[in-house]
């Protein structure tokens, strides 16, 4: 997860400057236990001068020594006198037991930080041992290809085989929807769109092309899926959650799971899942955020524990269940204690009563809105149950910090085993010693036809039907004139989303896709006529015979109008009203005006309150956050595939209903929602009446 908003780091400047200077006299006093070399070469070297360098040589001159000898080769099987835990046919838990027995404090707190690409100094990785870099939304390699990407991770993986032990890192980053970070990749619906198909195997096979694109850039850890269960949609990360339904999240959350891992952890395209954010981030009360800007993110969550586990937990149940190795802790807290220090759910709960074998990864910088200095946080997180910290910036104080910790004792040696034993096993599993480089010949896994085809399905199967008057839906190829409208319909960016090629997304044709429009005139026939005009006036129209319209004199015989959210990504996206912009209500006016019919799809990442203007609209489509390929827009409203998805989301009538109390939420009349759970029309059902409602 990416979280751009600034936050005041505690301690003061004179703190971090005596951690780091102990991090420093640590890093070059530690002496490393004596450990098998890595190669053939080193082995000569190393019977040449054992009686030197045996217990008593530094840590800053066996890394020299590393560094200098041959570069690695990384999939070289282990030779005569190799240490065990290189020996990929020994068990994981015997190469992890060998390894962990090998390394000194300072390796083992460098596999439990993971930097900010951004922020590493790339010599670090090697001196630091550092065990993770990640990506945030929008960091990568200057030039954004496929190529590019696979250069820059393995660029920073040689530089963690120089260490020592060669312990290879592992690269994360958030692939919410897709490989969503690089161009030219396919970029799926999102979450809530998912919700919508209620078709585990297609996001089973939608996890397993993602796995597919990101091996192929050398990147092996999802921070997905998000397995949030919302219960108040004006939330700004609602659409990353599959459904308000707990079942449904359940179901389709351990299928990611098992489409990006595979059947087993290390097999080929075998990609490490990470269900987030445990517990209970989509249950925040409205206001309770204390991050600036923000209303519901990272706020707390204000109910008992028998809400917390009925609502929240059984995903996480699951997940587990389907071999998820990694979960990451959420910002958020439950009744006023962050969920980073809270040793009682993320020990107690998950890694006790669950028996989650696998580690816990912090959020972006979340352990610094705990209370207390560096010091106070850094000790209660990983005494509460936290394994890898995702920094992301200030690493070496942060190594520093948890060096002089467990000097000091506030944290005990065993849980630093613990923590490193977890990701060390996760890395095994993976394969990651035996090939932690990218394969140039799978870049081709990369936006391929196959996958583009898959999330073209996925859009088909997502769209919800929710009014359709007198067989509006789905329109005739041959359709004589049709007017679409809206900035939405011709723009990848704003029906991609956030979490698009940056943090936020933006809009534009940001990446290679199909948009909307672009698939309406694929669809239609010789003898149909669409005419684009983003704001919906038409003025530049001619009729047949030629002559340019005035006064509204062309009218449509369809119009289509696309409206959509501008991309947004976590709290930036809390609102406090779900009502549409004036500006989006009064284009669709404007085309209902020039049209015998209109058809309004809505891109968005939640249900909008369209209750006033649904009447004047014969169809209405919640397309969500279809991605690029819009194509499977057009092939339902024009028939070549049925409208089946059904609301994932609980749609309001208006603001004043929510949060939606779905205990005592009324079935009929002007109190209950506009359109309930699971509702969803298919082309040939009547629309229901809909209700004059006050307000």
């Amino acid at each position: 997860m990416k979280k751009r908003t600034p936050e005041m780091r505690s301690g003061a400047a004179t703190g971090r400057a005596r951690l780091a200077l102990v991090a420093l006299l640590l890093a070059a006093c530690s002496a490393p236990p004596t450990v098998g070399p890595p190669s053939a070469t080193a082995l000569a070297t190393a019977a040449a001068t054992a009686a030197a360098t045996a217990a008593a040589t530094s840590m800053a001159t066996a890394t020299m020594t590393v560094a200098s000898a041959a570069a690695p080769t990384p999939t070289a099987p282990p030779t005569l006198g190799s240490p065990l835990y290189t020996d990929p046919s020994q068990s994981v838990e015997a190469r992890v037991n060998d390894l962990l027995a090998r390394m000194t404090l300072a390796e083992k707190i460098g596999q439990m930080t993971q930097v900010d690409r951004d922020s590493i100094a790339p010599d670090d990785i090697t001196r630091l041992f550092i065990g993770s870099i990640l990506s945030g939304g929008g960091e990568g390699p200057g030039t954004n290809t496929p190529a590019a990407w696979a250069a820059m991770v393995d660029g920073f993986q040689q530089r963690a085989l120089q260490t020592r032990l060669r312990i290879p890192l592992i690269y994360g980053l958030d692939a919410v929807h897709g490989h969503n970070n690089v161009k030219g990749a396919t970029i799926f619906p999102h979450n809530i769109g998912l919700g919508a198909t209620r078709d585990p195997d297609l996001v089973q096979r939608i996890g397993r092309a993602t796995a597919e694109e990101m091996i192929a850039t050398g990147i092996p850890w999802d921070f997905a899926p998000v397995v949030a269960v919302p219960q108040d949609v004006r939330w700004g990360r609602t659409y990353e959650g599959y459904s308000e339904n707990t079942a449904l999240v359940t179901q389709l959350g351990a299928a990611f799971v098992r489409g990006l891992q595979g059947p087993a952890l290390g097999g080929p395209f075998s990609v490490l899942a990470t269900p987030k954010h445990f517990i209970g981030d989509g249950g925040t009360t409205f206001g309770s955020s204390t991050t600036p800007g923000y209303l519901l993110d990272q706020g707390d969550t204000r109910v008992d524990e028998t809400a917390l586990r009925a609502l929240y937990l059984p995903p996480y149940r699951a997940a587990v269940a389907a071999g998820a190795q990694s979960i990451m802790v959420s910002f958020s807290s439950w009744q006023g204690t962050k969920m980073h220090a809270r040793k009682d759910l993320l020990t107690g709960l998950l890694k006790g009563e669950l028996g989650f074998s696998g580690f816990l990864v912090s959020d972006w910088a979340a352990i610094n809105q705990l209370p207390g200095d560096e010091h106070a946080q850094v000790v209660a997180s990983i005494n509460a149950g936290i394994d890898l910290v995702m920094v992301p910036s200030d690493y070496k104080t942060f190594i520093a910090a948890l060096t002089q910790a467990v000097q000091q004792g506030d944290v005990p040696q065993v849980r630093i085993d613990d923590a490193v034993r977890r990701i060390l096993r996760a890395k095994f599993e993976l394969g990651l010693f035996e090939h932690p480089l990218s394969d140039p010949a799978n870049l081709a896994q990369v936006g391929s036809a196959a996958h583009r085809q898959l999330a073209r399905q996925a859009v088909r199967e997502s769209l919800v039907l929710l009014k359709n008057d007198q067989a509006t839906l789905p329109l005739a190829k041959d359709t004589p004139l049709i007017f679409v409208a809206g900035q939405g319909a011709d723009d990848i960016g704003l029906q991609s989303g956030g979490w698009t090629i940056t943090w936020q997304g933006q809009v534009g044709n940001i990446t290679p896709g199909t948009t909307i429009l672009q698939g309406i005139k694929q669809a239609v026939s010789p003898q149909a006529r669409v005419v684009y005009d983003a704001l919906g006036t038409f003025d530049a129209v001619t009729t047949t015979a030629g002559v340019t319209a005035t006064s509204g004199a062309v009218t449509a015989d369809v119009g289509i109008v696309v409206l959509a959210e501008p991309p947004y990504a976590e709290g930036v996206g809390d609102l406090t009203s779900l009502a549409l912009p004036a500006s989006d209500l009064a284009l669709a006016d404007r085309v209902r005006a020039r049209s015998r019919k209109l058809v309004v799809i809505l891109l968005s990442g939640r249900p909008r309150l369209v209750t006033s203007a649904l009447p004047k609209w014969d169809a209405f489509v919640a397309a969500w956050l279809p991605g690029t390929e819009g194509e499977g827009v057009a092939d339902v409203l024009f028939g070549d595939a049925p409208f089946s998805g059904k609301l994932p989301y609980t749609w309001p009538r208006s603001d004043g209903q929510l949060p939606f109390d779905f205990a005592h939420l009324p079935a009929g009349g002007c109190a209950a929602p506009l359109f309930p759970f699971g509702y969803g029309l298919s082309a040939g059902d009547a629309s229901p009446a809909q209700l004059d409602c006050p307000g």
